[in-house]
């Protein structure tokens, strides 16, 4: 394995110039990276609650104070300051604000339950030296956000916040459909929510992750569910790019039996697959670069779009309910 990482890595500068050159004929999709619109708000007539939690939060405490509820304390160990709070004198917003206080995360973020410590403490140094960007600047999630976080984050609360994520065992939240006409959709914040009275539409080369209730998604709620619709037939090609490398190595030589990660290396199932796609993308094009990803470099290098949301699709499906729809 040493031998293999290391001559994949040797072959990383190539590598990059021929991704780099095709990307005009690739773009980003906007599916994957989310540009914001402004959502609605809360509810100003009634507390905000959230299905089977005893908790009720008036809605000004969470405009005024950047109020993060912890709707269900059960799920999680003590939270550390950052995680809970942020640091207001340094400009660090609170982690739980969009990874959530069980770091599941969502398409917008990366789930950080279940990462390991080293790993996540090893991607603030990423974004802090600008090794890892992205494709779309203006998706704020993912070219500006962690960055600036990165910058003005402590040592000590980098490491505190990645001792507690890593405690968490992840849960998906995700339900995968196979479907070649979806709902018509529209970005609310930072997600998909339904256009209300409109019909289906199809799918097309797109994966569409749908939450199920947009007053729990603006709650904070993590156990809020979200349909992920992805077109029929990318699980099965997916699942043979994922098993068999299609000219690169299976995934799970390096991600582990069951792709759920190894030390230095993230786990991949169940993940977003909006999320996965996009560093597949960034990894692909460059605009995640350095050592840490080099070995994946050689993996990336043949994938067409169509290879990328396969692999995506599939890797969220793994371990969850799927329905196929015709």
């Amino acid at each position: 394995m040493k031998t293999t990482v290391f001559v994949r890595a040797a072959c990383a500068a190539a590598v990059m110039v021929l991704c780099g050159a095709a990307a005009n004929d690739d773009p980003p999709p906007h599916w994957a990276f989310i540009i914001m619109h402004k959502g609605p708000d809360l509810p100003k007539d009634r507390p905000v609650t959230v299905p089977g939690s005893k908790l009720s939060v008036p809605v000004k405490q969470f405009v005024e104070q950047d109020y993060i509820a912890d709707w269900f304390s059960s799920d999680h160990p003590k939270m550390p300051l950052v995680v809970e709070r942020g640091r207001k004198e340094t400009k660090v917003a609170a982690c739980s604000e969009c990874h959530l206080v069980t770091g599941v995360g969502g398409p917008d973020s990366a789930g950080l339950a279940g990462l390991s410590a080293d790993y996540i403490v090893a991607q603030f140094e990423e974004f802090r030296s600008g090794r890892r960007d992205c494709a779309v600047k203006e998706s704020e999630p993912c070219a500006e956000a962690m960055p600036a976080e990165a910058k003005a984050i402590s040592t000590a609360d980098v490491r505190a916040a990645a001792a507690y994520f890593a405690q968490i065992p992840y849960r998906s939240r995700l339900h995968v459909v196979e479907a070649a006409m979806v709902p018509k959709t529209e970005i609310v914040w930072y997600t998909n929510m339904p256009v209300k009275g409109a019909k289906l539409e199809p799918i097309g080369d797109r994966i569409i992750e749908l939450q199920d209730d947009l007053s729990r998604y603006m709650a904070g709620d993590w156990r809020a569910p979200i349909t992920v619709y992805v077109p029929p037939g990318s699980l099965k090609r997916g699942k043979t790019l994922v098993e068999s490398g299609a000219g690169a190595m299976p995934c799970a030589a390096c991600h582990g039996a069951g792709l759920q990660g190894t030390g230095m290396i993230p786990p991949l199932a169940r993940r977003s697959p909006s999320y996965l796609y996009r560093q597949l993308y960034n990894i692909q094009y460059g605009y995640r670069k350095g050592p840490a990803v080099a070995p994946m470099l050689p993996e990336v290098a043949h994938l067409t779009a169509k290879d990328r949301l396969a692999i995506a699709a599939y890797l969220a499906s793994m371990g969850t309910e799927q329905v196929v729809r015709r």
